[in-house]
């Protein structure tokens, strides 16, 4: 600060800050290079810093982590926004990947979905997700390519029906995402007079199809369920947590990332997960669950407000990585998913689509292709007793 000139007023927070989350020497090397950044001759301001602070490539790197959960918490400045960076260049990605005569259309397509999103943000409406929109692009590059190089058609006006058709037939398990997405695609051609007609609009969409997923057996339920709620050695509390929210709240992935301390209400003994309408309540299997990683959270002295903390977050603030969440159950010989459909299928069969719905914050029709056409002899025959 003495060798600066005009040193900035937060230098000295940002330090303390720093020496909370990581040892002497790593803010040492961080304050080296906050010091270059400073006196390079740009900007000074914290937005300005932030920005020069950011490594090329997927990881920002720790400087720019650290100094973006810093100046973001204190309102300096609105961040670098990461997820938001890499999503804009794998959408870049896939448009670059379109035949040159077809991709100004599909350039000027995933701005539409961009600007859309944007706009369903800032009004408070449901917006697509960043992987929905790459999902899409994707579709509509793949199309690009087989409509360039199977039916040698360099002009999306000359796209026809039966192009469609046979594009679809590649990948008949995967017919109503893609013909949704060449629907939009097409929409969106036909308003800005790309195209005359929809080559999509006659074709036809199946029906739904009805849920054929893994789902758990009442004996692999019970041995899950002993595993994580014993006290034996060689669990992890981290997979306990994962695995009785899946098994028991039917819980994803991206909710128990996004899980913090915050969201567990004692006093009412609820749980706010994800963007569930209701709260969850703390029954005492998932009590003891979550006071097991409150324990291991406290061993590790963070001060990330997730519940689940790895080596990699520890002295940051953001969650857990979604391959870690994904491969926690590894040990267990499960997934998340299958833990989350087994759940579903029991609630939607037990109760009804639309409480089910009401309970997850998901949409009722998509719950209906979970709804089984067996009839369990069984709880029939208790129910009579």
């Amino acid at each position: 600060m003495t060798e600066l000139d005009g040193a900035p007023a937060w230098l000295r927070d940002f330090t303390e800050f720093a020496v909370q989350r990581h040892c002497g020497a790593r803010v040492c090397v961080m304050l080296t290079e906050v010091a270059r950044i400073l006196t390079d001759g740009g900007a000074s301001h914290p937005q300005a810093v932030l920005d020069r602070s950011r490594r090329p490539g997927r990881s920002a790197g720790s400087l720019a982590r650290m100094l973006d959960e810093f100046f973001v918490g204190r309102g300096l400045a609105f961040g670098l926004d990461q997820p938001a960076h890499l999503a804009k260049g794998r959408r870049e990605r896939r448009v670059v990947a379109v035949p040159e005569p077809l991709r100004p259309q599909v350039a000027d397509y995933a701005d539409e979905l961009v600007a859309a999103q944007q706009r369903a943000r800032r009004v408070g409406t449901h917006y697509r997700s960043d992987t929905t929109i790459e999902s899409t692009l994707a579709i509509v590059r793949d199309f690009a390519v087989f409509v360039l190089t199977q039916q040698s058609k360099d002009d999306w006006s000359t796209v026809s029906v039966d192009d469609v058709e046979v594009f679809l037939l590649l990948q008949p398990r995967n017919r109503s995402r893609r013909l949704g997405a060449l629907r939009s695609f097409f929409r969106f051609a036909r308003r800005r007079k790309v195209v005359l007609i929809d080559p999509t609009a006659a074709v036809p969409l199946t029906k739904r199809a009805a849920f054929k997923g893994a789902v758990l057996t009442a004996h692999e339920q019970r041995r899950l369920f002993r595993r994580w709620t014993d006290d034996g050695e060689g669990v992890e509390p981290n997979e306990a947590l994962v695995g009785v929210l899946a098994l028991l709240h039917a819980a994803s992935n991206a909710e128990v990332r996004a899980l913090k301390v915050a969201d567990i209400d004692w006093r009412h003994r609820t749980v706010r997960l994800g963007g569930r309408p209701h709260p969850i309540p703390i029954d005492p299997v998932t009590e003891v669950t979550l006071r097991r990683v409150l324990a291991h959270r406290s061993a590790l002295g963070t001060l990330n407000p997730h519940m689940i903390v790895t080596r990699a977050t520890k002295g940051r603030g953001c969650p857990a990585s979604a391959p870690y969440v994904t491969h926690v159950l590894d040990p267990a010989g499960v997934r998340t998913k299958v833990l989350r459909q087994t759940r579903i299928v029991d609630l939607v069969n037990t109760l009804d689509p639309k409480v089910a719905a009401e309970v997850l914050g998901m949409n009722a029709d998509g719950l209906a292709s979970y709804v089984s056409d067996d009839v369990n002899v069984g709880l029939l025959e208790a129910r009579r007793a």
